[in-house]
């Protein structure tokens, strides 16, 4: 959007059409305003009827697929702009190319396209450290349908090469080197993807690899780990509710591509009951959100806490310039003190006036992060999600009594029927054996509550039997204490009423994929990862663990979960490394890229559970 040969259509105002992929990699990386700024004028799907511009270039940004190009074709045809970028989220190939070309000389606006660009962008960056493959059309690569039978050789090789394609737009010109466990998914994608990425470096066609800079000697040193990694490995993590901003919004919450979702009461209307309706509201979570990179990360009551005292600052600043205000004998709102024409304003007027855009832009901020705090406190006090969460914690740890369970489960206040669900099956993946029994009395309580969805439990029930090996791996250190009460939000003033809400500090620990990566990072000797195999795409086979490189350390990973991921991951691999850089004196600092088929959250994976169940 903001690149090209011509100097003119830099400046020149653009339309910008994409399909339903293109619109999810936009998404969480641009806001509309951030687009009207590069230039885009009108952003349309391609699948809209739209009308003919003249005079603007278009840029196009899809999949390549059979219908996308008929479409650019009829685009062309009916001569709907003045100059086209086709931009192809993957790299085209050669039949769909000459379809394009042959529909272009047909109409004879060949002349029309400026630029063909393959991109190797098949995949949803949310942050710098974190991306996902699918939004629309996931269901296709879903942990259902990695496991569900039977799975046809067809669907399943589609599958592979889907997400060995998505794999290779995240890392092929880094070259990493690839580990992943034998006998899994992971395996077959690990070693198609080596494939790929050797095929590609050994054609001295491929304009992907064509520049200088790659060489085998200059790969030898620096390359990073990719991690590939199935999601039995942990099923526990993807059902246990969280304590943390980001990820309880992404639980319980309709937050997705960086929006949250939430209803608001609406003061300004009163219904006949004297009720007040609600209303949905969006805010956009970005990066550019400083509060929000500062805080999503955290437990909630100390980002609860921190809203609280960024409200405090504000009103002080706001106090200030009401004050300033009036000693200058200014009078209405202090928005309109920028327009005021004062001959002799002292400095430091001056300084709050030219503060008043930033103050505003503050507010503004501080009213989304206030509302989506309160949001999640109303769940959190009406489900007791404090109280799910921390035995949740203490079951994965090995501190919870049967008895204290079976009260939670059996207690009509706490929590929906799902949430119990979610506890029980947290506490059967982590046992490692229970009689039919004791499963039955189980199921009678759920049945009791009314929980829906059993059949979850008859997949997890068969898979236990099926991984034996991998439920020793859903157990964890862990647990939680819980402190004083909340320091700044038991006054009157708060907008937050934290009462009967455990103020929990949650224990640093290493869930399985931290360990995991910990170790292969740090090439460190465990059984979890001592069979995993070695793919280096610079070496002509796979599993040279006699080279050099084997024997080196990493500093840089990207981790691949196949089967969905979320956010307690990302975070948990996040908290990692902050606590690598504090206790290393080292000066090396590491990164970590964690990425999934999917950022799913709890109910969309019982939801996949069941139907695996029935």
């Amino acid at each position: 959007l903001n690149t090209s040969s011509s100097a003119t259509v830099d400046t020149a105002w653009k339309v910008l059409i994409y399909d339903e992929l293109g619109q999810d990699i936009i998404a969480p990386l641009f806001t509309v305003k951030e687009l009207h700024n590069l230039g885009v004028a009108l952003h349309l799907s391609l699948k809209s009827d739209r009308d003919p511009v003249d005079e603007i270039a278009a840029v196009y940004f899809i999949m390549p697929i059979k219908d996308s190009i008929s479409r650019i074709g009829k685009d062309l045809a009916e001569c709907l702009y003045e100059s086209y970028y086709l931009n192809f989220i993957a790299p085209i190939p050669d039949d769909l190319l000459g379809a394009l070309a042959t529909g272009a000389l047909e109409s004879n606006s060949q002349q029309t396209i400026t630029k063909i660009y393959n991109q190797y962008l098949d995949f949803i960056t949310l942050e710098d450290d974190l991306f996902c493959l699918r939004q629309a059309g996931k269901d296709s690569i879903s942990y259902y349908a990695l496991n569900h039978p039977p799975i046809r050789d067809i669907d399943k090789k589609e599958i592979i090469e889907t997400i060995a394609d998505c794999l290779f737009s995240v890392c092929a010109i880094l070259v990493p080197i690839i580990r992943c466990p034998k006998g899994e998914m992971a395996e077959i994608i690990g070693e198609r993807l080596y494939k790929k990425i050797r095929e590609n470096l050994c054609d001295h066609r491929n304009s992907l690899f064509s520049f200088d800079s790659i060489n085998m000697e200059t790969l030898s040193f620096q390359r990073p780990v990719l991690v590939i990694l199935d999601r039995s490995i942990d099923l526990a993590s993807l059902l246990h509710h969280t304590w943390t901003c980001q990820a309880l919004a992404h639980d319980i919450l309709d937050f997705k591509s960086n929006r949250v979702e939430i209803e608001e009461v609406d003061e300004s209307i009163v219904l006949n009951d004297g009720q007040h309706p609600t209303k949905r509201r969006s805010y956009d979570l970005m990066q550019t959100d400083k509060f929000w990179k500062q805080q999503k990360g955290n437990p909630f009551p100390i980002v609860a806490e921190s809203i609280q005292e960024e409200l405090e600052r504000y009103r002080q600043s706001e106090e200030e310039v009401k004050r300033l205000k009036t000693a200058m004998g200014i009078e209405g709102d202090p928005q309109d003190l920028a327009s005021s024409q004062l001959n002799d304003m002292t400095s430091k007027l001056t300084s709050a006036v030219s503060s008043l855009p930033e103050l505003l832009e503050r507010k503004k901020l501080l009213d989304a992060h206030t509302n989506i705090a309160t949001a999640l406190l109303d769940q959190i006090k009406k489900r007791k999600l404090d109280i799910f969460f921390e035995t949740e914690e203490k079951i994965m740890a090995k501190q919870v009594q049967e008895k204290i369970l079976i009260e939670i489960l059996s207690d009509p206040t706490a929590g929906t029927p799902e949430d119990k669900l979610r506890l029980f099956l947290i506490h059967y993946i982590c046992t490692p054996m229970m009689t039919q029994t004791e499963l039955d009395q189980y199921l009678t309580i759920l049945r009791e509550v009314n929980c829906t969805c059993l059949a979850a439990i008859t997949y997890i029930k068969r898979w236990k039997s099926m991984n034996n090996m991998n439920i020793v791996t859903q157990e964890r250190e862990g647990g939680t204490t819980t402190m004083g009460m909340f320091s700044n939000l038991v006054n009157k003033a708060s907008k937050f009423a934290m009462d009967g809400v455990k103020n929990l500090v949650v224990k640093q620990y290493k869930l399985p994929v931290t360990k995991i990566v910990d170790c292969l990072m740090e090439n460190r000797s465990s059984p979890e990862t001592d069979g995993y195999r070695y793919f280096d795409p610079t070496l002509r086979s796979a599993d040279n663990v006699s080279s050099a490189r084997y024997r080196q350390g990493f500093n840089d990973a990207i981790v691949f979960m196949i089967g969905g991921g979320n956010y307690i991951e990302y975070q948990n691999l996040q908290e990692y490394l902050q606590d690598y850089a504090k206790t290393r004196s080292s000066t090396t600092t590491k990164r970590i890229i964690y990425g999934c088929t999917e950022i799913i959250n709890a109910s969309q994976f019982i939801e996949q559970l069941t139907k695996l169940g029935q």
